[in-house]
């Protein structure tokens, strides 16, 4: 049965946030909510968590799954980051932009592109998201929770329950602080390509 955690919005009760990381731990599969809609997440290398995710949001093997992370070491830790995109990243982060860059060797090979070897990476700006990562000590796996068919990603606990909780193992009932997805920037040839426009101002880029 899955686990419902009503956390705080902005001050996330750390007993609270401990008991979602421990599903975490245990390889389970959960939704939480960031600053551009719910999320799905799980450790890196779950691969049964990838395969879940996959199923829910019938995805392809193209998907860019992107790796949560808590500040800018975390991230450089996952992908490699040139002095240009060093620049641009920090004028961005925290913040709803997700970047496309080229993995490091500690990221899952089941996580990058088969082609690119690129992996999503970013810097949530929400105290919940924030928290579960910091607790759980390395970035969260994650994937923006947009059903099939759906435009944009699911904003309530209560909603996400309904629609897929038999899936899931746990899921986080807090706010959101946008229903727009991530603004997707691709660095990874060397300039800056827009690859999605969502929440974060593109308006520099064009």
């Amino acid at each position: 049965m899955v686990r419902h955690l009503d956390i705080h919005p902005k001050d996330p009760e750390p007993r609270k946030i401990a008991q979602i990381v421990d599903v975490l731990r245990q390889g389970g599969l959960v939704a939480y909510p960031t600053d551009s809609g719910y999320a799905l997440g799980a450790t890196p290398g779950n691969k049964e968590a990838i395969e879940r995710i996959t199923q829910i949001r019938r995805l392809d093997k193209k998907h860019h799954f992107t790796l949560v992370c808590h500040d800018f070491a975390q991230l450089g830790s996952v992908v490699i980051v040139d002095n240009s995109d060093f620049r641009l990243i920090k004028s961005l982060t925290p913040g709803p932009y997700t970047f496309i860059l080229t993995a490091t060797k500690e990221v899952p090979r089941m996580m990058v592109h088969p082609k690119k070897l690129t992996v999503g990476v970013r810097i949530p700006e929400h105290p919940v998201a924030l928290a579960l990562v910091r607790e759980l000590g390395e970035p969260i796996l994650s994937s923006t929770l947009i059903l099939p068919e759906a435009e944009e990603p699911m904003s309530e606990g209560w909603v996400v329950a309904e629609e897929i909780g038999h899936a899931l193992d746990a899921i986080v009932d807090s706010d959101v602080t946008s229903t727009e997805p991530t603004t997707v920037l691709d660095l990874s040839e060397g300039d800056v390509r827009v690859a999605r426009v969502g929440a974060g101002d593109v308006s520099r880029f064009e």
